[in-house]
């Protein structure tokens, strides 16, 4: 037992020595992480703008102007000073009598910023326009304005935001007098209005400024809501079908084998979140293409023939003799042979994309900051892998001794791999090859509960009960080879006749997505949205929630009801090309699913953006406040 606990905490310190190593790199001369202003060079802290003009000298802002049909915003920008186009914000709570039009930025240039990245930033002058109509020139009208804006001096020092507000007063218009007549009051701007921001941007935050010890804790609460998700759900049957494939269980063994799956998992996990936030590279979306996916479907089919019995797994005789005393080699493997299978479960099985996993790898790209991001993926995988580790443990009290119940066990574990070696072909099948793969193991499974076979007189009860079970599968695996002989584009395990117009399964119309295949599309794309709301869908064969959302989420009346008037895009990023990876790279997504939303100036509404799955009353209303 303990040499067994010595491997397991030898492989930990091992992967955390590569995590902290990772992170070395990134220290300054004197230790320490830069942060916020700290490694700009020159910088004079004596009047707390580090030798920068005073904000008001910076950036002057001039009254707001009105010509009659438009509000003229201006700002005069001192050299080398900029303002920041995406942090403009513009507020119209109360519109009296008055219609806004869309709001018109300055173009501004693309500029690499030492605080945020590429940016655009506008220098010199900055002019915004506001259109307003009014509904009755014969009566007066009045409207609030809160505009707010931020910007730097070029190598120095970021300022922080600035927000004013403004009363506009525009009196009824007699015959002969100037429509363009107002008069301004200057207003203190309310505390509850916050900028949106999205939930991945928000949990960044939180990791910035947040209690590290709580902050820890969170991720650990977010790990164990998404252990009940579908990517984590085909760990559990390879898990379990490795501890049932051991033999001489007992609960101590089976906790450690647990234990080392559910580690190697999570440091697998955090290595790859870590390399991904900090080199903008999603390796787990590296490991999704045909070759690899096959690769360990095969393992998965291999695994289960041997839980039928068609033959053991073992290591040649010279060598599980060599490495008995050190692993005490059993059949379905060593405890390197699990923390292998945990680390390729984590690349392969299971690469989704949520919000807690995108703040993590949003915090760890802005701030380089390696060891706190990492350690907030380590808590995040540990809360996937805890009812992992229960289910694992517990198989060591209730699984059957040897006999004739533990083949039957053995055997349904073995059904299951075959599941997960199919579901993973999935993403890279055509989908009437997968139902007809669904079909035949739902057929066999049935064969082999005795579908086909006599029932004595008098038999007994169980017999009868796993009889009926393999009827149904029967029925639903020969639904399943009808709905691929017809060819639906909707059916699937759970509904084989989905999209055939046979009463509720009946799908809703799909929604007509445009492909854009890289940035020069996009950009001509949202230029012919013709002043329209848009939709982005990053979207990838291999991403289940993907595929939820497809499946569940899309075809709801609610959410096609929501997407009315708004174009929709879809930025396909099955085969992690060059283009693909320039696409995520630019709007700084981490993996699919993230759904993008932007205005009719063609900028993207950052606060508005949805990362993982969400169901479809919620998407819906997620949708009517983005495009709002």
């Amino acid at each position: 037992m303990f040499s067994r606990l010595k491997q397991v905490v030898t492989i930990l310190v091992g992967w955390l020595a590569i995590l902290l190593c990772l992170s070395y790199p990134l220290q300054a001369a004197d230790g320490q992480i830069p942060i916020g202003n700290a490694d700009i060079q020159g910088v004079d802290e004596s009047n707390g703008t580090g030798g920068a003009l005073p904000p008001e000298q910076a950036f002057t802002f001039a009254a707001p102007r009105y010509d009659g049909e438009a509000l003229h915003l201006h700002w005069a920008i001192a050299p080398k000073h900029y303002l920041y186009r995406d942090k403009w914000v513009v507020r119209l709570p109360q519109t009296n009598g008055v219609t806004a039009g869309n709001v018109e930025l300055p173009v501004g240039q693309i500029k690499q910023d030492n605080f945020f990245g590429e940016v655009k930033a506008v220098y010199g002058q900055a002019d915004i326009r506001i259109p307003l109509k009014r509904a009755d020139l014969n009566q007066p009208a009045e409207l609030l304005l809160e505009i707010g804006w931020q910007g730097c001096a070029e190598g120095l020092v970021c300022y922080p935001p600035e927000t004013k507000g403004f009363k506009v007063a525009l009196p009824a218009i007699q015959a002969g007098q100037p429509k363009d007549a107002f008069t301004l009051t200057e207003v203190p701007v309310p505390d509850a209005a916050p900028v949106d921001i999205s939930e991945q941007d928000r949990i960044a935050s939180t990791l910035a400024q947040g209690n590290v010890m709580l902050t820890l804790l969170s991720f650990l609460g977010f790990g164990l809501l998404l252990a009940f998700t579908p990517c984590v759900f085909p760990m559990i049957p390879i898990l379990s079908g490795i501890i049932v494939g051991q033999q001489d269980l007992t609960p101590r063994k089976a906790f450690l084998l647990s234990l080392t799956y559910v580690l190697a998992m999570a440091l697998t996990y955090t290595l790859a979140g870590v390399m991904a936030g900090l080199f903008g590279q999603n390796l787990q979306a590296t490991f999704q293409n045909p070759w690899v996916l096959g690769v360990f479907s095969g393992i998965f089919v291999l695994l289960a023939l041997s839980m039928f019995g068609f033959y053991e797994l073992q290591m040649p005789a010279g060598i599980q003799s060599r490495l008995t005393t050190i692993s005490n080699q059993q059949a379905g493997g060593s405890l390197l042979g699990v923390a292998l299978m945990g680390a390729l479960s984590a690349l392969i099985v299971g690469p989704c994309v949520a919000a807690p996993l995108a703040g993590a790898l949003v915090y760890i790209g802005q701030s380089g900051d390696a060891v706190l991001g990492g350690a907030a993926l380590f808590a995040l995988s540990l809360g996937m892998g805890i009812p992992l580790l229960l289910i694992g443990t517990s198989a060591g009290k209730w699984l059957p001794k040897a006999g004739g119940w533990m083949e039957t066990v053995r055997a349904a574990f073995g059904v299951l791999l075959l599941a997960v070696a199919i579901w993973l072909l999935e993403r890279v099948l055509p989908a009437s090859a997968t139902l007809l793969l669904w079909a035949a193991l739902l057929v066999v499974s049935s064969v082999y509960m005795g579908v086909f076979s006599h029932l004595p007189e008098g038999g007994g009860g169980w017999r009868k009960f796993w009889k009926g079970i393999g009827i149904l599968l029967l029925l639903q695996g020969s639904l399943l080879v009808a709905g691929s002989a017809i060819g639906s584009g909707h059916a699937s395990i759970l509904h084989p006749l989905k999209g055939l117009g046979l009463g509720h399964t009946q799908a809703s119309p799909t929604l007509a997505f445009q492909t854009v295949a890289n940035l020069d599309a996009l950009q001509q794309a949202l230029q012919g949205a013709n002043g329209k709301p848009v939709m982005l869908d990053f979207y990838a064969d291999w991403c289940t929630s993907c595929k939820e959302m497809e499946a569940n989420t899309f075809p709801d009346a609610a959410v096609q009801a929501a997407l009315q008037g708004v174009v929709l895009l879809k930025a396909d990023v099955t085969h992690n090309t060059a283009d693909d990876k320039a696409m995520m790279r630019q709007f700084k997504v981490v993996g699919p699913p993230a759904t993008l939303f932007f205005g009719s100036n063609s900028e993207e509404r950052i606060g508005s953006r949805q990362v993982g799955f969400l169901a479809a009353d919620a998407f819906a209303a997620h949708i009517r406040k983005a495009v709002q």
